[in-house]
């Protein structure tokens, strides 16, 4: 099955800056018109026609994972559609219609004339067929919509690898929600070939976009020779033969982030996953090392054993690496960089994106915690987690800090930070996501108009209206049909 959301023009006006912000739409619908299918489907937005035979292009292609919705009153759902995707080329669906059988030409009419249409499968598998013919661009945009429709579920608790994988996949979701590229863009996702490879090496391309790429890993660390080839195991050097490093990079309304991650060593002898975001032009990061809690709402702590004390020893060496603050920009509101998360995953995983719920606690806070009476255990032993704490930080608070600069180290260089990721992977047994924020306009990334990016609303909506214009001023592609703007 096909859904077809038809709007007007000037409902489509109306959301176009969210449509390109966050890449996500949502529709109340009736619930009794939905289907009892659930499994994911291909949604086209295209804009419904004012006057009969003026066309009715296809504007916006997504997937809605929960064809259900979610129960919103008595009778209706609220429909997501995510992963949305502008078409990348000019196409009619009153020219495709002309182009399929009667019964299928008209109902391709009729739902573009309605808010909603659930297209039956035989009239959507034409549609689909016909609309991949138009262009290869548009093929392998419906190819990998997909494939993304249905990721695939990770289940710590029978394999190991689920784990570690889940917690990379967190990171990666803190790293970008940190620079505002909207996490969704991680949702297509197969199990990697080898289980003791990272979580990036099983990420499905988005095709023919420049937004994530492979990149060339002497780029990402300046020529540092420590990692070479990414994508590929790196053999017969001093970080071992499991070595594997890949990398994506992102791009999203004037920001970019190059997300590298890194494994060293087998899944069963990891300890864990550190997150080491890395802003460029502050020369500044911040290091998240992540504990898993019960997923059980009454037992969300852990033990603190020799291994957590021993990874706060190394989490402290780290925070050495950043120099006293000289220059007002420089101000930090602590001297540590690192942070320690408690996170937990349900058991019924939702599919909303964003950083894994859990508490973010600086070290020194920890060690704090460790030496009084809240945290301790029924035996003379100690628990952390949210029994015990009463104060921490949440996601939203968090990013923000990052996004501020008002956490993280002082003057620290990109070598320092390739050799701490080499370091953290091979001698902590760390797998390790690290995350670089670089400006796409470096001469506009400064101090002043990171804080502006920050701190107005306005900021990316002015972005997306720029973008909005590049796009509909371009020339269009050979051979190609066009419609009319309005």
């Amino acid at each position: 099955m096909v859904y077809v959301v038809a709007l007007s023009e000037d409902q489509l006006d109306r959301i176009d800056m969210e449509l390109r912000l966050k890449q996500v739409f949502t529709k109340t619908v009736a619930a009794a018109s939905l289907p009892r299918d659930p499994r994911p489907q291909i949604t086209l937005l295209v804009r419904r026609p004012s006057a009969a035979g003026q066309a009715s292009p296809l504007l916006w292609l997504g997937v809605v994972r929960q064809p259900r919705g979610e129960k919103v009153a008595a009778v209706d759902s609220r429909v997501t559609v995510d992963l949305l995707r502008e078409c990348p080329v000019p196409v009619s669906m009153h020219s495709i219609g002309e182009q399929l059988p009667l019964p299928v030409r008209d109902a391709l009419s009729a739902a573009s004339r309605r808010e909603v249409t659930i297209l039956e499968d035989t009239i959507s598998e034409a549609l689909l067929t016909a609309l991949a013919l138009q262009h290869q661009k548009l093929r392998q945009l419906l190819d990998f919509l997909g494939e993304a429709a249905t990721p695939e579920r990770l289940d710590p608790r029978s394999r190991p690898e689920d784990a570690s994988w889940q917690e990379q996949h967190e990171a990666a979701r803190l790293a970008l929600a940190t620079v505002g590229i909207p996490p969704a863009r991680l949702a297509a996702w197969r199990r990697p070939v080898g289980r003791h490879e990272p979580f990036l090496a099983g990420l499905i391309a988005e095709p023919y976009e420049p937004s994530l790429i492979d990149y060339d890993m002497h780029h990402f660390f300046d020529g540092d020779d420590v990692f070479q080839s990414m994508g590929q195991p790196y053999e017969g050097n001093s970080l071992g033969s499991s070595f594997r490093c890949d990398i994506r990079v992102f791009e999203h309304l004037g920001r970019r982030i190059e997300i590298a991650n890194v494994n060293a060593s087998d899944v069963e002898t990891r300890l864990g996953t550190d997150m080491i975001y890395y802003h460029e032009a502050t020369q500044s990061f911040v290091l998240v090392q992540y504990k898993r809690l019960p997923h059980e709402a009454r037992e969300r702590w852990i033990p603190v054993d020799k291994r957590l004390l021993s990874q706060l020893d190394r989490l402290e060496r780290v925070a050495a690496l950043s120099r006293p603050a000289g220059l007002p920009h420089e101000w930090r509101l602590g001297p540590d960089p690192c942070f320690v998360k408690l996170a937990y995953w349900p058991l019924t995983e939702t599919i909303e994106p964003g950083p894994a719920p859990g508490m973010y606690l600086p070290v020194p806070y920890v060690r704090l915690l460790l030496n009084d009476r809240a945290t301790l255990g029924p035996n003379g032993g100690r628990r952390l987690g949210y029994p015990q704490v009463d104060r921490y930080l949440t996601n939203t608070e968090f990013t923000t800090l990052i996004k501020n600069g008002l956490v993280g180290t002082v003057g620290t260089t990109i070598e320092q930070l390739a050799a701490l990721g080499a370091q953290r992977a091979k001698e902590d047994k760390m797998s390790v996501v690290l995350a670089v924020e670089r400006a796409t306009d470096p001469l506009r990334e400064t101090l002043k108009e990171r804080h502006k990016r920050n701190h107005s609303q306005g900021y990316d909506k002015t972005l997306a209206n720029r973008l909005r214009r590049q796009r509909r001023s371009a020339p269009p592609i050979p051979g190609q049909q066009t419609f009319p703007e309005s």
